[in-house]
């Protein structure tokens, strides 16, 4: 049992991986005691194989000062052409390793962190996820047409597209 239930996890994590691959920028939302929810985008470093979303950050930012008080967060992707959504909950924690920032590192990044890899002020953002809720609609325009004539045809619901929650 335990097996299939590591299985089931890993072909969570790769579908996730395939939803985010078509957003790459996610929105971050941490909680501030004296501002509330605070939303900002990042862009998405890697989702790692146990289920860890990767993000380079300054050290010294608001939301390292947010995550420091409650590391718990929601990050969102929506990419409205591929018609994919998802949400993730999941912890927070800051990762000072800089042979990971080495695997992970790309000349994007750079506009961001003049120094590269040795910036003072670089460190990683690993969010731990417990679980995630996603919608792939990406059928198309013309898939999601003909899933509405068969639902009027045959008197069935119609189910736009793929809808799941998924816990890691």
């Amino acid at each position: 049992m335990e097996y299939q239930n590591e299985l089931k996890k890993l072909e969570n994590i790769d579908h996730l991986r395939t939803l985010i691959d078509k957003s790459k920028t996610a929105m971050l939302t941490t909680f501030g005691t004296t501002d509330g929810f605070h939303s900002r985008p990042m862009a998405t470093a890697q989702l790692d194989v146990e289920g860890a979303l990767w993000f380079f950050t300054n050290e010294f930012s608001p939301k390292v000062a947010e995550i420091s008080i409650d590391n718990k967060v929601n990050v969102t992707y929506s990419n409205s052409s591929a018609n994919t959504y998802i949400s993730i909950n999941g912890t927070a924690q800051l990762v000072d390793d800089r042979a990971k920032m080495h695997e992970l590192w790309d000349p994007f990044i750079e506009a961001f962190f003049k120094d590269g890899v040795e910036d003072p002020k670089l460190i990683l953002l690993k969010v731990d996820i417990s679980d995630a809720e996603y919608w792939d609609n990406s059928a198309g325009a013309l898939g999601l047409a003909f899933k509405w004539m068969k639902a009027v045809i045959t008197g069935t619901k119609f189910e736009p597209g793929e809808h799941e929650k998924v816990d890691l």
